[in-house]
This record gives C-alpha cells, structure tokens and sequence, in this order.
C-alpha cells in the first residue's frame, strides 16, 4: 500500500525493521505478504535479514526451516553466503547447535559456490573436525573441480587443515 501511494522508502524502512523481528514471526509475515500479493516486499525482506548478525541470520534460517519454507530459507541462507567467512562459520556452527545441520549444510553449500576454495580453508580453520568434511561435500556436489580445487586448498594449507 506505501508503494502504490508513492512511499517505497518508507516501505523498505519498515521492511528492514520486520526483518530485525524476532526469528520465530518471520514465517507468518511470509505467508501475509504473499496473501497480500507482496511476494516482492517479502523477498526484499529476505535480502534485508541476510545481512543480520550471523546469531540472528542463523535464527531466521532455523525458523523458516522448522515452517517447512524451504525456498525461503535456502534463499536467505545464498543471499548470506556473501558474508566474511568468519561470520559464516558463526553462522553455521549456531545453526547447527539448535539441530538445523541441514541448513548449516546448505549454508557451507552457498559459500563453497561462491567464494574461492583457499576461502573455505580460512573457514575451515574455525573447526577442521567439523567443517572440512561438510565442504568437502559440498565442493563435490556443485562439481569434480569445486572439488578437485578444496582438496588442493587444503593440502597445501599451513599448517594442514583436517
């Protein structure tokens, strides 16, 4: 309604405001927004929460999980993959400490697509045991030279990381 009245700055101002909101109202706020015929504002929402602190993305990603609003959660999670690395690891390892290692999985995914695979070694250092072999999959499932290049990475990383 802001927008067809001319007022789209105020709209994204209280688009990234909803975004900040806690993580468990977000998948009701999708399903209005749509109802509303504002899928658009909702994936300008999306956008806005990928650049929340990595507690606060990996909440949001968590809670559209647990709604089964899987698309909306493996977007956020690509859109945060932009992130330093080490606010990725954050990401992940809070993720995965509330049981959703599935999108932790699918947020390393995001980053091994992007990012270069001496990266992934950075992060990888946080916690070799943890991390390494789910870059590792996720290298191999986006191609044999996303692969080829992390296996690479890490052996010549100093000191060695696995």
């Amino acid at each position: 309604m802001l927008r067809a009245q001319g007022r789209g700055g105020e709209a994204h101002v209280l688009l990234c405001e909803a975004a900040a909101w806690p993580a468990d109202r977000l998948p009701a706020l999708a399903d209005e927004l749509v109802r509303a015929g504002l899928a658009a504002d909702w994936a300008t929402l999306l956008w806005e929460a990928a650049s929340l602190p990595p507690e606060r993305l990996a909440a949001a990603a968590a809670a559209l999980g647990e709604a089964g609003r899987r698309g909306d959660c493996e977007a956020l999670l690509r859109q945060g993959a932009a992130r330093p690395a080490a606010e990725i690891a954050e990401a992940a390892l809070a993720l995965a400490g509330t049981g959703r290692t599935r999108e932790a999985d699918a947020l390393l995914g995001a980053f091994v697509k992007v990012r270069t695979a001496e990266e992934a070694v950075r992060l990888a250092r946080r916690d070799p045991q943890w991390f390494t072999p789910r870059l590792l999959r996720a290298a191999e499932a986006l191609s044999a030279s996303h692969h080829r290049d992390l296996v690479h990475a890490l052996r010549v990383a100093k000191p060695p990381v696995q």
